[in-house]
């Protein structure tokens, strides 16, 4: 087995919890796999689980395979797949010094089988593919095992799997800058103790064939969101994604990019303009969410400032009034940082929070108008408009607007019907609600 200095630092490593995220074929299995089985013989405890879609999937991606576990383990190995007099399940043999140890063969597929595998506790839990298995699975053997290790390449970052366990590891210092930042800011679940993430990719991995790796990028089309789930290793929905074309590499720039294009008059902007998106709901993952934006004199929107509330989150809920407050202090950071959006636009359903923002404007004063969000644009008039400003690169969003970027990455068509999920969208309204009195200012109209 070839190891680069990052895998040999993975088998060092001595964590309760352990998430490899990475492209395909970086070898995370290969080496996951083996680190398991050393972490599975060095446990007091003889009863272990290694998990995956089903059986015949175990034995073909972790059992069977080259570098497998028993191509791996040889003679001190044996897979009794139709289970034994003793266990019933499938399972495998490990002899080690400190007599055999029982690794179950688990399919997190089917709820009854694993709901009848599962009971007492166990030493060491693989579980391949983390991000497809049953989150319940995922619950119930977590709890009863005192070492975790998952593996998945980067998927759907909506999927419970990484809010509950791969977003609460962080990688540790001496790798963390070879973590792609897309991924790095998603990894902001309150930190568990030890818990440790690992990002792989292809340059990992010393022992792919150079043919190898040419055959897997030549058949995998560039710019689809498997493209940039399995060689990127970037998050994101794999299918029904509204905006598609949204490259970070693109269309993405730092505060500090556009205030030097600004100084040295390489933008020029030409009207700024501001909104408010609102959800009350103190039992959803409904968002206040407030969106800064810029239209340049060269026809591009950039989107400069967020800032977003969850009263799910919040202690003492926000009610309309300190929205109000919340909104003007926004607007004011941003005025000063970027420049005047005198018109600013309120989510039209949410009457309570217009009354108090145009009651904060005659009792305390202040410079901006506040409207009501302009909604007879349909919303896939709106998306139209948005893919093209995209594919004509009119449309970039500041680093720092994480929350937008992150709803980008999320925002789908519903799979039943030709129209947007309601869910994913609370910045992107922000967003559009901002732009659409503005719309005739921004991107070029085709040629005639």
């Amino acid at each position: 087995m070839i190891l680069s200095e990052k895998y040999k630092a993975f088998l060092r490593c001595n964590a309760p919890v352990e998430f490899l995220e990475g492209t395909t074929a970086a070898g995370k299995t290969t080496v996951g796999l083996f680190k398991f089985m050393l972490k599975v013989a060095d446990s007091p405890k003889k009863m272990h689980i290694v998990a995956a879609d089903d059986t015949g999937a175990a034995e073909k991606n972790i059992i069977n395979k080259d570098l497998g576990i028993l191509d791996d383990f040889g003679v001190l190995t044996q897979y009794n797949g139709n289970g034994s007099k003793e266990y019933k399940m499938p399972h495998i043999i490990l002899k080690t010094s400190q007599g055999s140890k029982i690794i179950f063969v688990v399919g997190y597929g089917n709820k009854k089988k694993w709901q009848d595998a599962l009971g007492g506790q166990y030493g060491c839990l693989y579980i391949d593919e983390i991000n497809t298995a049953d989150i319940d699975f995922v619950r119930e053997a977590a709890m009863r095992s005192d070492y975790l290790i998952g593996t998945l390449n980067p998927d759907d970052p909506s999927l419970p799997i990484y809010k509950e366990y791969v977003n609460c590891s962080r990688p540790l210092p001496e790798w963390e800058e070879e973590t792609p930042k897309e991924i790095r800011d998603e990894l902001k679940e309150e930190p568990k103790p030890g818990w440790v993430h690992w990002f792989f990719s292809f340059v990992h991995n010393p022992a792919l064939p150079k043919e190898e790796l040419d055959r897997i990028m030549t058949n995998t089309p560039k710019g689809t969101k498997i493209w940039k789930n399995k060689i990127q290793g970037l998050r994101g929905k794999a299918t029904g994604l509204i905006f598609p074309n949204f490259d970070r590499k693109q269309h993405v720039v730092s505060s500090a990019w556009v205030k030097q294009q600004i100084k040295i008059g390489k933008i020029k902007f030409r009207k700024f303009s501001a909104a408010l998106d609102t959800a009350y709901s103190s039992k959803s993952p409904d968002t206040f969410a407030m969106i800064f934006q810029g239209i340049t004199e060269d026809r591009r929107l950039i989107t400069l400032a967020e800032r977003v509330y969850n009263n799910a989150d919040l202690t003492i809920p926000l009610a309309p009034s300190d929205m109000a407050v919340k909104f003007i202090e926004f607007l004011d950071r941003c005025q000063k940082e970027w420049g005047l959006a005198k018109n600013v636009f309120v989510d039209s359903a949410d009457q309570a929070t217009i009354t108090e923002l145009r009651k904060y404007k005659r009792l305390k004063g202040c410079i901006y108008n506040i409207n009501e969000a302009y909604k007879a644009l349909e919303i896939i008039d709106r998306i139209k408009l948005q893919l093209g400003w995209i594919q004509q690169g009119c449309y970039l969003v500041v680093e720092d607007c994480v929350e937008h970027l992150g709803e980008i990455d999320r925002y789908s068509w519903m799979e039943d019907k030709d129209k947007p999920e309601d869910r994913n969208d609370h910045t992107i309204n922000a967003n559009q609600y901002s732009w659409i009195p503005y719309r005739q200012l921004i991107g070029f109209e085709e040629e005639k």
